[in-house]
């Protein structure tokens, strides 16, 4: 029977502590960083030389938001290494080079800075357009925006960082096996991928990608080659638990809710900070910093009740997986191992 490696919960600890206190330094750096930009002016300032150069607002944003955001992720990025790279082969988790670490960041700036700039842009737009009620409308923009990310992400994105290839004849019978239990969800795949995680972790995962005709099966090949065939099913289970309990659309709704409320509050932030800080109005965007921290702010004070209502969806699939397949040793002994094996803390602290 597989047990928790208590050597490896004490590793896990101590592991989950450190990122925890890393994290905290990261969001108290990135609150100065954006209260500084405000106290000092340098927010109005920088403004001001762009217009020097261009008036037009899309120009303006873009020029603006690259420079301001370009500063702080040079900055930050010490951090981030460490974070991100460091830590993980400290622990031993991470296989990743430091050339694929560095090949990662770009291209996820790549990726990150276009879609960012246009979500930016089109908050403004909402700003310059449609007076007191811009959040009501950035926040349907974003819920649009979300679904569409959310079916083309497994076909345009993800392929980026990792190569998918449908599973083979060598593991046949598990593809029979999980697309059975799709079918019992009553859900359509486009088939079942296996993809290189093994190339920057050691850690072991199993997802249901895409919505409508992008959702496919993935598997860890670090999942496919550790975990027992019944171990595999009782995971992907629980991830059709999900869709059976329609938890990407609950969970888009829910983030739409909190993301209608934090946009609000922005609202209120941005015409307190025009009056205080000199603004030309809540549209000016000088007032990034000032929005950056009411956002924050905002997403920091919410966030234990969306690891409540996380927590809660996670049971519900769990539940459904035990049920649906029956296999109570198979469950236990595949999360069991997926806790040893991905370093995960299982009581962690309130």
């Amino acid at each position: 029977m597989t047990t928790l490696d208590p050597e490896r919960q004490k590793q896990a600890k101590i592991y989950a502590r450190l990122k925890r206190r890393l994290w905290l330094v990261d969001l108290a750096f990135s609150a100065i960083y954006l209260l500084v930009w405000l106290v000092t002016g340098w927010a109005v300032s920088l403004r001001t030389w762009l217009v020097n150069f261009t008036a037009n607002n899309w120009l303006l944003i873009a020029y603006f938001t690259i420079l301001f955001g370009g500063i702080y992720f040079v900055i930050d990025l010490p951090l981030a290494f460490y974070t991100g790279f460091t830590l993980p082969h400290r622990f031993d988790q991470s296989t990743q080079t430091l050339k694929g670490w560095v090949t990662d960041q770009l291209k996820s700036l790549l990726i990150g800075v276009p879609l960012g700039l246009l979500v930016l842009e089109l908050v403004y737009l909402a700003l310059r357009e449609t007076g007191a009620w811009w959040w009501l409308w950035a926040g349907a923009g974003m819920l649009f925006f979300t679904v569409l990310m959310a079916n083309l992400a497994s076909i345009l994105i993800m392929p980026l960082f990792n190569k998918f290839i449908p599973l083979g004849e060598e593991y046949a019978d598990l593809a029979e096996r999980l697309l059975m239990l799709a079918e019992r969800a009553h859900t359509k795949v486009r088939g079942v991928f296996k993809y290189d995680m093994s190339k920057r972790t050691k850690a072991a995962n199993a997802a249901l990608t895409g919505i409508g005709n992008t959702r496919r099966i993935v598997l860890g090949d670090t999942l496919i080659n550790e975990f027992m065939s019944d171990e595999i099913e009782t995971v992907l289970a629980h991830e059709l638990g999900h869709h059976v309990h329609k938890d990407i659309p609950i969970l888009i709704a829910f983030g739409t809710l909190l993301t209608l409320g934090g946009l609000y509050l922005a609202s209120l932030g941005l015409n307190w900070a025009a009056a205080y800080f000199g603004f030309s109005g809540p549209a000016d965007i000088a007032g990034l910093p000032a929005f950056g921290l009411v956002i924050g702010a905002f997403s920091l004070i919410t966030q234990p009740l969306g690891n409540a209502f996380s927590r809660w969806r996670e049971r519900m699939a769990d539940d459904y997986a035990l049920q649906v397949t029956g296999k109570r040793e198979a469950f236990s002994s595949a999360f069991i191992r997926l806790a040893n094996q991905n370093l995960s803390e299982v009581d962690p602290e309130a």
